[in-house]
């Protein structure tokens, strides 16, 4: 690593996809900048990103974007009105990277490696004359009463670097995946500075189930299903389409579970939750009792276990049976209305109990951070410590699955390399 000077305008912590747009933006502008990323790569949770395709935005109006965002949507007004989803397109259009829109709006590489997405990040980061400072951890801001005048650093080989710099940017990420080093350095950062926190708390993220249900439907996806979320007495949570979910052997997954989790507040999981699932969103109560009833009669002298093949998948056949309390050798022909009347409900409301949200180990995301209050929602600099600025997931905001979340790390990161 090439000798570098003792200051820089911009020193950026962290090399995540809200550090990188804040270094090339600023970089771009003509200012000195450092990025300093603690693992050997850059950009490591932007490669597992989407399972490895990286959902880079998403491609709805922009009033879509806000109704997406679950967390501080209007903190994201500003920001995202300055680099939309469509400069975040053009941005790497720009770089070379050829991209397609999917299902739901959803925009991916052509290519379908998000490593493309960080070649063009770090191409751009070469072209604008920025340092990479590569297994560095940065150790603490260096605080001069209400002023950010950079940080101190150990590099790799254990030597420590204080580096000054007019403005520092906190873009270390939360605390999801921590094996990429997402281990909550921006947050002791705030706390250092004197900035309130919203507490951290896995988003986006799979539920632990109670009983045996779901480990005996391990590995079975659901498709068209509708699922919503009670604490006993009252709806808190109701998809609004149908969608996707999987069984695990802890619990339940997929993007209608996802979803719950990052909408649910997590003193919620005290009161008791219950995950209501509708097997058959598409028909009414009555119109899937008279599918039932011709499935019955076609199936007329098979026993009543062998008599759904044509309504449920056949792992689910079993469980379905034993929560509708009808004798599973009974035949087809035989079962009693009010037999047919429990299983219409089973279909339409199976209940499970939610013990509560996995770990941050398999979180997308981070709920929680520093408080927006703290922030310029224009520049991202704090509002009590002059030259610190903060971006992308370290912030109280988050968003649904579908491209959102990297929307505002994008947003974010060119807002405070506009302003550096």
């Amino acid at each position: 690593m090439a000798e570098l000077p003792e200051a820089f305008d911009v020193a950026v912590i962290g090399g995540g996809a809200s550090g990188m747009m804040t270094a090339v933006t600023a970089a771009l502008r003509g200012r000195s900048v450092v990025i300093i990323e603690k693992n050997e790569k850059l950009g490591k949770k932007l490669f597992i990103t989407g399972k490895g395709r990286c959902n880079l935005t998403n491609a709805c109006p922009e009033e879509e974007i806000y109704r997406h965002i679950v967390t501080n949507d209007k903190f994201m007004y500003s920001s995202i009105k300055r680099f939309t989803n469509q400069d975040v397109m053009d941005f790497f259009e720009n770089g070379g990277l050829r991209l397609k829109t999917e299902r739901g709006g959803r925009v991916f590489p052509v290519s379908d490696h998000s490593s493309d997405v960080i070649k063009v990040l770090a191409g751009r980061l070469k072209e604008s004359g920025a340092e990479i400072m590569l297994n560095t951890c940065v150790r603490k801001l260096n605080l001069e009463g209400d002023r950010c005048l950079g940080i101190t650093a150990v590099s790799g080989e254990g030597k420590e670097i204080s580096i000054g710099a007019e403005s520092t940017v906190v873009a270390t990420g939360g605390l999801s995946y921590p094996s990429t080093g997402s281990d909550g350095d921006g947050l002791r950062f705030a706390k250092e500075a004197g900035l309130g926190i919203s507490p951290p708390c896995p988003g986006l993220v799979p539920y632990e189930m109670k009983g045996d249900i779901c480990r005996r439907l391990q590995g079975l996806s659901l498709r068209n299903v509708s699922v919503s979320v009670t604490d006993g007495t009252r709806l808190i949570y109701k998809s609004d389409d149908p969608g996707e979910m999987l069984f695990t052997h802890f619990g339940v997954s997929g993007p209608l579970i996802l979803t719950a989790s990052s909408v649910i507040k997590q003193g919620a999981y005290d009161r008791g939750l219950k995950l209501h699932i509708d097997l058959k969103p598409a028909l009414d109560a009555e119109t899937l009792d008279k599918r039932i009833i011709r499935d019955f009669a076609e199936n007329s002298n098979k026993e009543f276990k062998n008599s759904l093949g044509m309504l449920l998948p056949s792992k689910l056949i079993p469980v379905v049976v034993g929560l509708s309390g009808t004798d599973p050798y009974k035949k087809a022909n035989s079962v009693t209305r009010e037999e047919r009347a429990k299983l219409v409900s089973i279909l339409k409301d199976m209940v499970l109990d939610i013990s509560g949200p996995r770990g941050f180990e398999e979180a997308i995301i981070t709920k929680g951070g520093v408080s927006v209050k703290e922030i310029d929602p224009k520049t991202m600099e704090a509002r009590r410590c002059r030259g610190l600025f903060f971006a992308g997931e370290v912030l109280d905001v988050d968003a649904l699955t579908g491209g959102f979340n990297l929307q505002i790390a994008w947003s974010t990161g060119y807002a405070a390399g506009s302003y550096v």
